[in-house]
């Protein structure tokens, strides 16, 4: 594609247009991008920092005191890694001053890969959104079942208000609402974890982790418990969609680099403080959330505090992760049907008190019925997430490793057998072994928990 590079920012497509165009890139009119480092910062937070940090003391605590913490920096290595190698995958050709953009991860795929890769891609996608809204609600050791509908309904009918945000772009302050929500608890739990280690007045736990019954069992656990940390870490799936809110200059993968960075950075230490005092607090018998398992029930106060910032943050997770799917289905409409007024048409509301408001017909129903469907499911079906946290496992390693190393291949131009693609091909393998390990894993936990 060529022309300036005004000519291919971006406008959500649901305002008024008509025009078409090819391929993944439709045309579409200027929008002026705001958002800077900290910005990045605050969409990955929340995209990436769940409820399943309460829950990685668990994990460390069946891989031990060495084990636990060197899993969770080398995971923390792999994702710093492959996000480094997505964030040039952004424009094209050239890496930071190609004058097309990849606005989702899809359109990365496509543009580097092929349609082919972008098919499969997209099939993954689509579990991979499910899987990361129940691991952001129920926590990544969770069998993400419901026992209370109206709970689940309460959520989704606020689900329902938010998703009428038009797209990535709009929703920052969200994002930045829950960053601070994710931190809030994450504190919580971490200062509820040391005081309980002063209270012991010791540090529970051990070298080799929690002991099991068999040496099967362990290696189960063990599965178990890498997966957990690997799948806690990865934002792959909205990374790009995050570059896409980045102003210019410094070039957008340049600034998406250095967020990505501190992010994980954050999101590492988080994961050690809170996992690492939650078991030193309670040691063979760390529960699967400090918060709602049997951890911490005192004080009451700021146990619910803690809990209602969960809330708050799961609200904004789900819009991070839905977003980019929102967003496919926008453009993918509004490319097929450029001149339907139902898809394309914005309608102005103003409401007394309230700043003006643009509906469009299509985001309104296609999104109300996609909460719906899936708040549906989550009540009529209570081990339907179970077995998309199941497919997850598969998940990780196309979405965080193989796709963006194949672009990275396309984008640099690296040749077969040369030293950066050897490396990255062990790489790739290394990490394809760890995902099968933990999916044999979450398969195992799965049918004992069915039989159970």
């Amino acid at each position: 594609m060529g022309g300036t590079d005004g000519d291919h920012k971006k406008t959500p497509l649901l305002t008024s247009s008509s025009g078409s165009g090819s391929g993944f890139h439709p045309a579409e009119s200027p929008i002026k991008r705001t958002g800077n480092m900290w910005t990045a910062v605050a969409h990955i937070i929340t995209g990436v920092i769940g409820s399943g940090v309460l829950s990685l003391a668990w994990s460390l605590a069946q891989l031990g005191w060495i084990a636990g913490p060197v899993s969770m920096l080398l995971f923390a290595i792999v994702i710093f890694i492959s996000t480094f190698l997505l964030c040039d995958s952004y424009r094209s050709p050239d890496p930071e001053y190609g004058p097309a953009r990849n606005r989702s991860y899809l359109e990365a795929v496509h543009t580097n890969l092929g349609s082919r890769n972008a098919w499969v891609c997209g099939m993954v996608v689509m579990r991979a959104i499910q899987r990361s809204n129940c691991y952001h609600r129920e926590g990544h050791d969770a069998a993400c079942k419901y026992g209370d509908d109206s709970f689940i309904l309460i959520f989704g009918a606020i689900q329902i208000v938010t998703s009428q945000i038009p797209n990535f772009h709009n929703i920052e302050w969200l994002s930045v609402l829950a960053a601070i929500m994710s931190l809030c608890y994450s504190f919580i739990g971490f200062g509820l974890g040391l005081a309980k280690t002063i209270g012991n007045g010791k540090i529970k736990g051990s070298i080799e982790g929690i002991s099991a019954s068999t040496s099967a069992a362990k290696f189960w656990l063990i599965s178990q418990a890498l997966g957990d940390i690997a799948f806690a870490y990865p934002f792959s799936l909205i990374s790009i969609e995050i570059q896409d809110t980045l102003k210019s200059p410094p070039p957008e993968s340049e600034t998406m680099k250095a967020a990505s960075s501190l992010a994980i950075t954050i999101t590492t230490l988080f994961y050690l403080f809170c996992g690492g005092f939650g078991y030193a607090a309670f040691g063979d018998d760390t529960p699967g959330n400090l918060l709602t398992g049997f951890g911490f029930y005192e004080p009451y106060w700021l146990v619910d505090f803690a809990n209602a910032c969960v809330v708050v943050h799961l609200v904004g997770g789900y819009q991070i992760f839905t977003q980019p799917l929102f967003g496919i289905v926008d453009r993918w409409s509004s490319q097929k049907f450029p001149n339907s007024g139902f898809i394309n048409k914005d309608y102005t509301f103003k409401l007394p008190l309230l700043p003006a408001f643009r509906v469009n017909l299509f985001r309104l129903c296609f999104r109300t019925a996609y909460v719906g469907s899936t708040t549906g499911f989550a009540m009529i079906f209570p081990y339907f997430n179970q077995v998309l946290g199941v497919i997850g496992a598969m998940n990780f390693w196309p979405l965080a490793i193989y796709f963006p190393v194949n672009m990275y291949f396309v984008q640099r131009k690296i040749g077969a057998w040369t030293r950066p693609w050897m490396l990255l091909q062990i790489f790739t393998f290394v990490c394809l072994a760890i995902t099968i390990f933990a999916f044999i894993g979450s398969v195992e936990g799965l049918i004992t928990a069915k039989l159970s």
